[in-house]
């Protein structure tokens, strides 16, 4: 038997041209739909209005006129709505947010989040069981109250096991107690409640005023037009800049008991519902900044060239690259195992979307950094993307929760009593 041997030169040695998504693969009509129709969404309307929007003040950001009101409403017309969705299978549902939600990332990360806060009010209601609560916050924009002043991440430790043994957390900035059929709140959420300048409601999480004694927790839904509600001043940050965020103050206000989510004896259920959620979610941001920061860097290191040569054709480069590539296809596939298995298990698993969050906001930041090492010293003017990417992905490793601490709360749940 004769081997015909071609010369390597002849040889075609290049793999298959991927898809954005990379390695994708079992996509459905509509899912197919759903991220053509949201990465053009992107493409032509988040991604310029995105970098428009980072280079203004926070208060021109959200004054009348800003292009931010714009595109919230535009983001109304892709169908991607908490009720829209509500009947469709939940692992069809998930796999689709997931899709769309990094699409919308890798357009620009700050206008993803501020489209999809929009909706947190809604889900956690959904998540609560309270259909009344779905209607009264349906089509409205959201945000989500948790962090306060003096209490970060440490609001997601309703059970203290985070906790040092010598330290303890302190009173409450914000407490709710029930009377009658009213709930009345008092006190402060920090200045990063996500969403908070924008929006109409607030799924508001706090401790539970109990008789004067103050433990976790009770969670409602608070419109915020109600009377005793004042927002503080937009904050001014380094990354996420189109995402609006800034405090909550609450004076004796008032919601009727139907806004009610969860009370003390549910809370510690809920919010752990509500952070596998959530996690997730950034995620899914998250691996939208990856795939951007990487897709520029691909495209300049074919077009710059160095040495005579297009960067691309430098080993090292070709090195820095394929790594980029391959944090990105783990990363994308640890969160969708995730996204599914908590979409069809009774029980979501927390522990995989805290690996998820991590991993893919630790993706995100080494993947930028690499990235804008490619573009050298054009990386850091704002001519090219790359410094807003990377000021973009350092948000992810504190958002909802730091990873120091979401990773002590994965740890606590990976404990198995009977081997103790």
């Amino acid at each position: 038997m004769r081997f015909l041997v071609m010369p390597l030169h002849h040889q075609n040695i290049h793999g298959p041209q991927l898809s954005p998504t990379g390695l994708e693969s079992g996509l459905t009509e509509e899912e197919l739909a759903v991220q053509e129709g949201v990465r053009r969404f992107a493409k032509e309307v988040l991604r310029p209005i995105g970098m428009e929007l980072d280079k203004v003040t926070p208060e021109e950001m959200i004054a009348e006129g800003s292009k931010l009101w714009s595109v919230l409403e535009q983001a109304k017309e892709l169908g991607l709505s908490v009720t829209a969705m509500m009947d469709m299978a939940p692992v069809e549902r998930a796999r689709l947010m997931a899709i769309a939600s990094e699409e919308l990332s890798w357009g620009d990360a700050g206008l993803a989040g501020a489209i999809l806060v929009n909706q947190f009010p809604v889900l956690y209601a959904a998540i609560a069981g309270n259909h009344e609560m779905v209607a009264f916050c349906d089509g409205k924009r959201g945000c989500w109250g948790i962090t306060e002043p003096d209490h970060g991440s440490d609001m997601l430790d309703t059970d203290g096991t985070m906790q040092d043994s010598a330290g303890q957390y302190g009173r409450p900035n914000c407490t709710a107690r029930i009377e009658g059929d009213k709930i009345i709140i008092n006190g402060q959420k920090s200045a990063w409640v996500s969403g908070a300048m924008t929006a109409e409601v607030c799924a508001l999480y706090c401790h539970y005023d109990d008789n004067g004694t103050t433990r976790p927790g009770i969670s409602m839904i608070v419109p915020l037009d109600a009377k005793g509600v004042t927002r503080g001043k937009p904050l001014d940050k380094a990354g996420v800049r189109a995402l609006n965020q800034g405090e909550l103050y609450f004076d004796n206000v008032e919601v009727p008991l139907s806004h009610l989510l969860a009370g003390p004896d549910t809370y510690a259920k809920f919010l752990y519902s509500t952070l596998a959620e959530a996690n997730a979610h950034v995620a899914n941001m998250y691996i939208g900044v990856a795939r951007a920061a990487y897709e520029h860097a691909l495209t300049y290191a074919h077009e710059r060239k160095q040495g005579s040569l297009p960067l691309m054709r430098h080993q090292s480069v070709k090195s820095r690259m394929f790594h980029m590539f391959r944090k990105i296809e783990a990363a994308r596939a640890l969160l969708r195992r995730t996204v599914e298995y908590n979409a069809s298990a009774s029980d979501h698993a927390l522990q995989g979307s805290i690996a998820a969050k991590i991993t893919c906001t630790e993706t995100a930041f080494e993947v930028a950094s690499d990235a804008l090492q490619i573009f050298g010293g054009n990386g850091m003017t704002k001519e090219y993307p790359m410094e807003k990417l990377l000021r973009d992905a350092r948000s992810g490793l504190i958002a909802d929760g730091c990873n120091e601490v979401l990773a002590i709360k994965g740890g606590n749940l990976l404990i198995n009593p009977e081997l103790l």
